[in-house]
């Protein structure tokens, strides 16, 4: 297992370093930074040569990249145009999006795992086509129109809960949120549970622990649900990046400060040094979470073994 994990860490390094030159690229070639430094106006030659040279935009793409990761692997993730630091604007960001996450996934896991099971034990019954009706249309319905009718139901109409989340972002305040934000990939987890749960409960495996009268509890917990949840970690696993990324839509709508809204603002005013510095952190998280998929596939079923 421990030379796994180094192997495993060892092709994270190239797939980084292929991740982060193509995000550098590509927000280097979006627009003008200056430009955007300038508002509407455009800026007067003297005033762009100064900005490029303060910010090191004179040079070629390929020494930016390589100052840029050189001061990555010190912690340094560059200034962002208002003059702030990243890593300031990440120590605010990062936290509450995290919280929004782990609600997000609470619900992935609780809900659909619940709700899968529930539809493969009972597969072909209504309690089966019902929820496989709604989970079909929870998929049909985009995040932010499903965001903006609970925010004005609940939160204009009936008052339930404040239309906006507030700057500390308290895990009370997050619950519906991280339902909009979970709601897609719920549906989804749902749906490979249920699919997963169907084809196992008709493997010799089951069989043989039912004819050894096993009870039933145990031969759903320790038999099926085991193997039948592997392609599910891996799509949580997966899901926990795409989330912090993709909260965009879900932090706009409720007025959430986190990484989609920072990444709004860098794209907005075309700061790269934000974009760039976010998605970095991105990119590890992308990484370490499918090395700890890779290590659940052990816990999961033991007739998986590293070596």
């Amino acid at each position: 297992m421990g030379r796994y994990v180094i192997r495993r860490l060892l092709q994270m390094i190239p797939v980084f370093i292929g991740a982060t030159l193509l995000i550098f690229l590509m927000v280097n070639v979006m627009g003008d930074p200056v430009a955007g430094l300038c508002g509407d106006r455009k800026c007067d030659p003297a005033t762009a040569t100064r900005l490029k040279k303060e910010f090191g935009l004179d040079k070629p793409v390929w020494q930016q990249y390589l100052t840029y990761m050189g001061n990555v692997f010190t912690g340094d993730f560059g200034t962002a145009f208002n003059g702030q630091k990243v890593t300031e604007l990440m120590s605010a960001a990062f936290p509450v999006t995290i919280r929004l996450t782990i609600v997000a996934i609470v619900f992935e896991i609780v809900i659909g795992i619940s709700l899968g099971v529930l539809t493969g034990l009972r597969r072909g019954r209504p309690v089966d086509t019902v929820v496989l009706l709604l989970t079909l249309v929870v998929i049909s319905i985009p995040t932010f129109v499903t965001g903006l009718v609970l925010q004005l139901l609940l939160g204009v109409e009936w008052g339930v809960i404040k239309p906006s989340v507030s700057s500390e972002a308290p895990f009370n305040e997050l619950l519906i949120p991280g339902l909009v934000l979970a709601s897609v990939s719920l549906a989804y987890v749902t749906r490979l549970t249920r699919t997963s749960i169907a084809e196992n409960r008709r493997s010799d495996y089951v069989r043989t622990a039912v004819a050894k009268g096993l009870p039933r509890r145990r031969v759903i917990t320790r038999h099926l649900l085991r193997n039948s949840l592997i392609p599910v970690v891996t799509f949580i696993g997966t899901d926990v990046g795409a989330l912090m990324g993709g909260a965009i839509v879900t932090e706009r709508i409720f007025n959430i400060h986190g990484v989609g809204f920072q990444l709004y603002q860098g794209i907005l005013r075309q700061s790269t040094q934000t974009v760039v510095g976010f998605v970095t952190v991105l990119v590890l998280v992308f990484l370490v979470a499918n090395l700890i998929v890779d290590l659940l596939y052990a816990v999961l079923d033991p007739r998986i073994r590293y070596a």
